[in-house]
């Protein structure tokens, strides 16, 4: 959290301009210098009564508007922060994690929480057209922009038909690296379902989001260039720092 000094700021208190009002103009002035960054927390209500000699309750009335305008969001219990710069993520027929975010002018990175060779249960069985039971490698991904989370994303493949496809992800710096690599030149997106529910405690921590807010949820199936079914995707995304949009 970054806090302005401690020493008490002066407001105009014969100007006509409430001081709730004065106070979410320094506010939102500092916000937009970047002073506060976004999805940066503000001081708490306590520091800036003490900061600019009022209230808390003239405190609260600021944030309660800077909150109304979409440029702070406040969290019971938590603090009050700085709304997140939103990305938008198009689905389109040929989606790259990578090519997504620097589409948004940011650094794509990633992080492999899990890597490993599991048996199918009967829902990733039907949408990647195997039996249950039957092998899959798993990979489970933290997608990030500019070292910020934006996805958490489980892959599933089906083993039988992709020998080797488990190293191969550990060498590739990409899923589509690695599947051209075992002989899957290129691939497309067949079918995206959006859901949405509130986090676990795990994906709340990994995707640096409050347990109240919802996260977007898209489970998808890809298909190589003759409509064969190459991989299952169930990716979560954090809202309001990700939107999706559906493109004709």
């Amino acid at each position: 959290m970054t806090t302005r000094p401690e020493a008490e700021e002066q407001l105009q208190r014969q100007q006509g301009v409430a001081l709730w009002r004065q106070i979410a103009n320094r506010l939102q002035r500092d916000i937009a210098s970047g002073h506060y960054p976004p999805s940066g927390q503000l001081p708490t209500e306590q520091v800036l009564s003490r900061h600019f000699g009022v209230n808390r309750h003239t405190v609260r009335r600021a944030l309660e508007e800077l909150s109304r305008g979409g440029l702070v969001r406040v969290e019971q219990g938590r603090g009050s922060f700085v709304a997140d710069d939103v990305i938008e993520y198009a689905v389109e027929p040929r989606t790259r994690f990578s090519e997504w975010i620097r589409r948004q002018n940011r650094e794509p990175s990633g992080r492999i929480l899990r890597l490993t060779e599991v048996a199918a249960d009967a829902h990733v069985a039907t949408s990647l057209g195997i039996r249950p039971g039957a092998r899959v490698v798993l990979m489970e991904r933290l997608g990030l922009a500019d070292d910020r989370p934006v996805s958490l994303s489980t892959h599933h493949f089906p083993a039988a038909r992709f020998r080797g496809l488990m190293e191969a992800l550990k060498r590739e710096p990409t899923i589509t690296a690695a599947l051209k690599s075992v002989g899957v030149p290129d691939y497309m997106r067949q079918m995206t379902r959006v859901t949405a529910r509130l986090p676990n405690a795990e994906e709340a921590e990994l995707l640096r989001t409050a347990r109240n807010r919802p996260l977007l949820i898209t489970e998808n199936i890809n298909v190589d260039q003759l409509g064969a079914v190459v991989e299952f995707g169930l990716t979560r995304y954090p809202t309001p720092r990700v939107q999706i949009v559906f493109e004709p």
